[in-house]
């Protein structure tokens, strides 16, 4: 490459990365504007609402007016805070969220050999992806003061692809757990029947399954004035499906929908398949422990496994307590003070701590995964040399050139980064 290109060169990377500080910067000139606008409205839900204390001002156990002070005087500056709280976390889960999970996506769909494992990672991976390309939304909710803006459909799906994401991983673990299950107690058995095409058909059961489970959200999400603010658009839970906030048998079944649906999530979505899990991996346990030959096969997959069990159970845990035991106390014939300052704190914090698990999952196969972390590296590599290739062909016509970056392309397929 003559000098004459090389500068060239020089001057186009010098630009690019000034072009990319300067959005960089007005990004987060933009973000901190969203974040000093953010008001006292209820905490972000983005569909993850508490059982009883949803976005709309109308709430499911007692008046409008008890509702208003309780939101907008009590505890303005502490939701104000929390509000603040959520926007960082969703921006930082959108950012990492949506990169991860595309380098998952990319690498064990493109770049791996296709194997039961990679189907399972790749599924989760994808469940991951939905849901944080869609974090944006729910930024700008909060940002405007729980303004929705986007209409009645965007308001229906955004709610479903969280609960979606939240059923579809959690399944997924699930047969994850079941399939090394077979594999350690019935490995004759796995090795005849186990293949990437039946493990595709079981992850399009588990994807059918979880919309079935997340499709109630879509049914009752609804759109109306906020009580406080006729121009603020609230994204809600309408579980009656009905306007009617004052006739006793309407708001009856408001909440008798409500709890039917927080007993079913926590235990379709918490209950039974951390108990399948937990089942699982005790026995799988149990037999590594008594052959130490399966156990040293076995013992890089099966942390990998367990962290992103962990995780998911560590993120999620918090918050189907904590919505239980707004359910309890709201269901009592005097809620407890304490508990009410708990849940106000907890949900919020629990909440944003669910949305975190959505960007987790990557960090732990590029930190736990040899495979993926080399197959990542390779794949990076791989780009830079074509990158390299394409600029030293364009500043040499020559043979000699052609063969030298044949060379270089070796040269870095064997780096180590």
């Amino acid at each position: 490459m003559d000098k004459l290109s090389f500068g060239h060169s020089l001057s186009s990377v010098v630009l690019g990365y000034t072009v990319h500080v300067f959005f960089v910067t007005e990004g987060l000139k933009t973000v901190m504007a969203f974040l000093m606008i953010a008001t006292t409205a209820p905490y972000p839900d983005n569909g993850m609402e508490s059982p009883f204390s949803n976005n709309h001002t109308f709430p499911a156990n007692g008046t409008e007016e008890e509702y208003e002070y309780y939101d907008y005087d009590e505890h303005a500056e502490l939701r104000k805070s929390l509000n603040i709280m959520s926007l960082i976390v969703y921006c930082l889960a959108f950012v990492l969220g949506v990169l991860g999970n595309g380098v998952v996506i990319w690498v064990a769909g493109f770049k791996m050999k296709k194997t039961v494992n990679t189907v399972w990672f790749l599924n989760l991976a994808v469940a991951d992806f939905l849901f944080t390309a869609f974090l944006p939304l729910s930024v700008a909710y909060t940002a405007m003061g729980f303004h929705w803006p986007f209409g009645k459909f965007m308001c229906k799906l955004n709610s479903t692809l969280s609960f979606l994401n939240m059923f579809a991983s959690v399944y997924i673990l699930v047969v994850i757990s079941v399939d090394r299950f077979v594999s350690v107690v019935y490995p004759i058995w796995a090795q005849n029947h186990r293949s990437p095409r039946k493990a595709s058909g079981v992850s399009l059961a588990v994807w059918l399954l979880a919309l079935a489970l997340s499709a109630p959200y879509f049914v009752f999400r609804d759109t109306a004035p906020a009580y406080h603010d006729e121009n603020v658009i609230n994204c809600f839970n309408n579980f009656a499906l009905s306007e009617d906030y004052e006739t006793p048998a309407v708001l009856e079944l408001r909440t008798s929908r409500h709890r039917s649906m927080i007993i079913t999530r926590f235990l379709l979505g918490f209950v039974v398949p951390f108990t399948i899990i937990v089942s699982c991996y005790a026995v799988i346990i149990h037999r590594l422990k008594r052959n130490r030959s399966l156990s040293s096969r076995s013992g890089r997959p099966f942390k990998i496994i367990a962290a992103v069990i962990t995780a998911f159970f560590l993120c999620w845990a918090p918050y189907h307590i904590l919505a239980l035991i707004e359910m309890v106390n709201h269901m009592a014939a005097e809620s407890s003070t304490t508990l009410d300052h708990v849940t106000t704190i907890g949900i919020p914090i629990a909440s944003s701590l669910a949305f975190l698990n959505s960007c987790l999952n990557p960090l732990l196969y590029v930190f736990m995964g040899q495979d993926f972390k080399d197959k990542v590296r390779k794949s990076i590599l791989t780009v830079l040399e074509t990158a390299f290739t394409e600029e030293v062909s364009r500043s040499n016509s020559h043979s000699n050139s052609a063969i030298n970056s044949r060379s270089k392309e070796k040269s870095f397929s064997d780096a180590e980064v």
